[in-house]
């Protein structure tokens, strides 16, 4: 079995943990796109009121890298599953 095969089957299985990862990242978004248009209109009231925090919400914002990498793979492992199961 090659080993693209061979992650196709792995992470089919784990296709419940991938999905719970997005929903924890779509939810942890929620404080930072308020951070992030407070900041943008430079109210104050959110942004730039200690530097820690908004260092952890400015991080926030790099957990879409792998966000967007797992529903690429979700998507592709979706097309792959229709297409075996019209091919059948």
């Amino acid at each position: 079995m090659s080993r693209i095969k061979r992650f196709w089957k792995w992470y089919e299985g784990k296709f419940t943990h991938a999905i719970g990862f997005l929903f924890i990242t779509h939810i942890l978004q929620i404080p930072h796109f308020i951070w992030s248009g407070d900041s943008y209109l430079q109210t104050g009231y959110i942004s730039h009121i200690h530097p820690v925090i908004d260092f952890f919400m400015y991080g926030v914002d790099l957990i879409e890298i792998p966000a967007l990498i797992n529903v690429t793979i979700l998507f592709i492992a979706q097309l792959k599953k229709r297409k075996a199961n019209v091919g059948s």
